[in-house]
């Protein structure tokens, strides 16, 4: 299932779609922190980012995917919360569930004022604003232990290994998108990935 509040799929995206939905859903660990997250019923709340992306550029790479390494990223959005407080307590609530994850929380109702944009409506919304397009995904549980996956820019790009600067960070922020692919080293772990110094649509954000 695609999130209706993420992106118009075409059909190259729907077909994608099916196929993150059952890498994840072959990934026996992965799908063991989506119970936990969703276990927890928090509004509009997934996992995103490297959870996601290295994942499927493995697959691209004919590996098994390698298990979540680093930070685990979730996202929820409550507008009307604005302490990092709440944050730091969903952390220890996930650490109290499994203490061998590096838990990382963040309300996006509130990161629009530390990012310097403007608030953002939704989780999905919210991931526009991050710096690569392939970065922007994410997944989780829905109604009937399905797997929904929001992609604001669409699944392509990840699919086809590029590493593009979302509208974002095109221009005003390219310096932090070229500082993310030194310190990141994703060339050297993945080869197949090539940068594309465009973004698909420079409108597509205000």
């Amino acid at each position: 299932m695609l999130c209706p509040h993420a992106f118009i799929p075409n059909v190259g995206e729907m077909k994608h779609a099916g196929d993150l939905q059952a890498l994840l859903q072959a990934d026996p660990e992965r799908l063991r922190i989506l119970a936990l997250v969703h276990s927890l019923h928090l509004p509009d709340c997934w996992i995103a980012a490297g959870f996601i992306r290295n994942a499927v550029w493995d697959f691209l790479h004919g590996r098994t995917p390698s298990s979540p390494s680093g930070d685990v990223d979730v996202i929820w959005f409550n507008p009307s919360q604005h302490s990092a407080d709440a944050d730091l307590q969903i952390e220890k609530n996930l650490k109290a569930l499994d203490p061998s994850i590096e838990w990382s929380v963040k309300n996006q109702g509130r990161m629009h004022v530390r990012n310097g944009d403007t608030p953002y409506q939704s989780a999905s919304d919210a991931m526009r604003f991050w710096p690569e397009t392939a970065t922007a995904v994410a997944a989780r549980y829905a109604a009937g232990n399905g797997l929904e996956i929001a992609a604001p820019f669409g699944l392509d790009d990840l699919y086809a290994a590029i590493v593009r600067p979302t509208p974002r960070f095109i221009d005003a922020k390219r310096a932090q998108f070229d500082d993310r692919l030194q310190c990141k080293n994703w060339l050297s772990r993945w080869p197949l990935l090539r940068v594309e110094a465009e973004a698909h649509n420079r409108a597509s954000v205000a």
